[in-house]
């Protein structure tokens, strides 16, 4: 958990229950997070589709081709994916991306599984002990990183 300081005014949001750390009556009065919102310049439902396959995730049951957003809901009630068109192109990194941690499949195997969906494989850091994590791009250049899971 990280903690208020000079260095670091933003991580005042991370603290349970706000700057205070109080995890009482006050925590009720912050936001949450109810999106992580994906800028796209094509079809949100095609962005949409490749995150719900390579999440396991479905779409919600209104979207289709064509619409001006689609939406992956987390089935354990964490924040959603939204994926929205904007008329400008991608400019420059993510200052925020995804670190996967694969789940009954090594690295390896996601990686391939991820290229298949349409993902590009942008850079290798895997370690000689088999840490590390190989960086990928989706369909829309959007950054996210495969770590090592539990079978590798």
């Amino acid at each position: 958990m990280l903690r208020p300081d000079d260095s670091n005014r933003c991580a005042w949001a991370l603290l349970p229950g706000g700057a205070s750390g109080n995890r009482g009556e006050d925590s009720l009065l912050n936001p949450t997070i109810r999106h992580l919102t994906f800028d796209c310049t094509g079809d949100p439902y095609d962005l949409g589709l490749f995150w719900s396959e390579l999440l396991g995730r479905p779409l919600a049951d209104d979207d289709k081709p064509g619409d001006p957003e689609a939406l992956l809901r987390d089935p354990d009630g964490g924040p959603s994916l939204l994926f929205v068109r904007v008329p400008e192109g991608k400019s420059a990194k993510n200052r925020i991306h995804f670190d996967l941690q694969p789940s009954g499949r090594t690295r390896a195997e996601e990686v391939e599984r991820a290229l298949t969906l349409g993902a590009r494989q942008l850079a290798d850091h895997t370690r000689p002990d088999g840490g590390g994590w190989v960086m990928m791009a989706d369909p829309e250049g959007n950054e996210f990183c495969v770590e090592r899971g539990e079978l590798g």
